[in-house]
């Protein structure tokens, strides 16, 4: 969940590494720290809180001189969030200083190891068992190469690293294992970051290092080292090919905000190259050698289980797929029977989150196949799955994920009509009428948005006295609920539940009363009938509404939100820009952070 930035050049470090803290601010964070090289010394500075905090010590401070040096935003997994927590930690000489983002799962033992040598710590961080081991054994006459070999073989957990030493005041160690790292290659620079945003200014040639490797770094060399062997090892270098503006607000108040708006193109972006108008078929070149599953099961967290959730209705009703949807982090620990046959999907927009690469693992040990649907490029998912299907939302900065459900449906929508068709289930007039609706979608999305927001910012005001909110669907929408629900959650902390409608009598009902509302997504779809009488069973009990709806429902709620109404299960894509902005301006109203909500974070890299 931190975010790590190292860079060796020509230029201003400090600059360099501020700068790229900031383009990784979405990963959360609860202190910074940088550390560079200067007169044969290790200098640090780190502060709690945002990153104004260490700024404000640095612009005192005769640092421009410096041309190496890493940084780091913590987000605290093992110590409090204080100074003496932050990154950079020091080594017991105070010649070593070294960032991480991860888990070092047997750090006590490590700990107890090094202080029966007499190393004395400093924090209560696992961090810094790594710099201090690695410190030991270059005390014991080992190469600062061979000490970070030495000591990552002895390391249990997930790391990505980044290290300095005095001494070399030019170069930057740097090494992953579970979590992500990624080189920079520069003219007469190079960077080590968490993710590319945080260098792309520089530099749009990446290398993705893989599991337990290591890179030595230097302003015009850099060279990747197996852990296992020490060997040199090739990798191959990759062009990114969107820009910084991506990864900015291009004017919008939030960055929410705008990966709101941005769902029209992105829906295009993921239709490209995948339907052929003239066959009407859908294409995935990716999965032509893939067996089609008799059964598949869906592995994910948070936003992309409900995205699974929701697919599962789709698989099963237009392709006939047997699905089932786990939780990542209960699939790993409930023992899952798993037959070599079966086709387990991994979904996670970052391709790094811990539980579901677990989950991945899992499987693979079981000889299952695995496909892996997420959106970056070189990602752990993308490389250890079978088959990866990216869904090209382009880069997410907000915390609070949006347009990345909203690829992942229309890629699961796309995979049901493949398989489907594969399988010959569908119609020359199902396809026909399936594609042009699907076509049609960014235009519909496009034309409502503004509308939508408007309703959102006219309701906001109206419900923002409201400490509980019950989302109720049915169907389809009974996971888009639960993402309503999640969506106010995450950035405005209102406590909300999504629901089944058809689960409320059984328990829920007991809440409702006039000072608990009710988000309904109701749709003119088959299950309308049944809905109006959950809302009514609302409404009897003084209970207000929202409704999400179409102007021919008739149905009499405190406040209608009337969309287009488009063909189920197309209307899906209305209705999530609906939730998603209904929240946003919920949280503006209250002012919260709406980037960078309490407590998150964008990947979630460890357990």
């Amino acid at each position: 969940m931190c975010g790590i930035i190292g860079y060796t050049g020509h230029r201003p470090a400090t600059q360099i590494i501020i700068e790229g803290l900031k383009r990784l601010e979405y990963r959360g964070y609860d202190s910074a720290g940088v550390a560079f090289c200067l007169q044969n010394k290790v200098h640090v500075f780190k502060s709690q809180g945002k990153l104004n905090n260490l700024e404000n010590k640095l612009c005192s401070q005769e640092i421009y001189l410096t041309t190496t040096g890493i940084g780091h935003t913590r987000w605290a997994t093992h110590g409090l969030p204080t100074e003496k927590n932050a990154h950079p930690h020091l080594s017991q000489n105070k010649r070593f200083a070294l960032v991480h983002n991860g888990i070092i799962e047997n750090f006590k033992e490590l700990k107890h190891y090094l202080k029966d040598k007499g190393i004395q710590f400093n924090s209560d961080t696992d961090t810094e068992v790594l710099v201090q081991l690695i410190f030991y054994y270059h005390e014991q006459g080992k190469s600062i190469l061979d000490a970070i070999y030495e000591t990552l073989n002895q390391v249990k957990g997930s790391y990505a690293f980044a290290l300095i030493e005095c001494a070399h005041p030019n170069t930057i160690w740097a090494g992953r294992h579970s979590s992500p790292l990624i080189l920079g290659i520069g003219q007469g620079e190079n960077f080590i970051a968490s993710d590319i945003p945080a260098f792309l200014n520089y530099t749009r040639e990446v290398i993705f290092l893989e599991d337990n490797e290591i890179v030595e770094l230097t302003p015009s060399t850099y060279q990747i080292y197996s852990l296992k062997n020490k060997k040199g090892i090739s990798r191959k270098v990759t062009t990114i090919n969107w820009d910084i503006q991506s990864a900015q607000k291009s004017g919008y108040k939030h960055f929410m905000l705008k990966e709101i708006f941005e769902q029209p193109k992105v829906i295009q972006d993921c239709l490209r190259g995948r339907i052929d108008e003239c066959e009407n078929t859908v294409l995935f070149s990716e999965l032509e050698n893939f067996p089609l599953p008799a059964r598949l099961n869906i592995v994910a967290c948070g936003t992309s289980f409900h995205a699974g959730m929701w697919a599962k209705y789709i698989l099963e009703q237009i392709a006939h797929i047997p699905v089932e949807v786990d939780i990542a982090s209960e699939f790993r620990y409930r023992n899952p029977l798993i037959n070599k046959n079966d086709v387990i999907m991994v979904i996670s927009q970052s391709g790094e989150t811990a539980d579901t690469l677990a989950g991945l693992r899992l499987a693979k040990e079981k000889n299952a196949k695995v496909i892996g649907l997420c959106n970056v490029v070189g990602s752990s998912i993308a490389r250890e799955a079978d088959v990866v299907i990216y869904t090209q939302a382009g880069p997410e900065i907000s915390v609070a994920s949006t347009k990345a459900m909203c690829s992942q449906m229309i890629m699961l929508f796309l995979l049901s009509l493949y398989w489907g068709n594969k399988k010959q289930l569908l119609t020359p007039n199902f396809k026909s009428q399936y594609i042009a609706h699907l076509l049609e979608l960014p235009e519909q999305i496009e034309t409502n948005l503004q509308i939508f927001h408007q309703k959102a910012n006219h309701l906001a005001p109206k419900y923002s006295w409201a400490n509980s909110f019950f989302y109720l669907g049915r169907g389809l929408n009974y996971p888009l609920a639960l993402e309503g629900a999640l969506k106010l959650k995450e950035i405005s902390y209102i406590h909300a539940e999504g629901y089944a409608a058809g689960e409320m009598k059984h328990g829920p009902i007991a809440l409702i009363d006039p000072q608990f509302p009710t988000f309904a997504l109701a749709p003119e779809d088959e299950l309308l009938p049944k809905m109006k009488s959950n809302l009514e069973e609302v409404q009897a009990r003084g209970g207000k509404i929202i409704a999400l709806t179409n102007i021919n429902s008739k149905l009499e709620v405190d406040d209608p939100w009337i969309i287009p109404n488009f063909k189920s299960p197309f209307i899906s894509f209305l209705i999530l820009p609906a939730l998603q902005l209904f929240a946003y301006e919920m949280a503006v109203y209250l002012g919260k952070d709406v980037d960078q909500p309490r407590n998150l974070a964008k990947s979630v890299t460890v357990e």
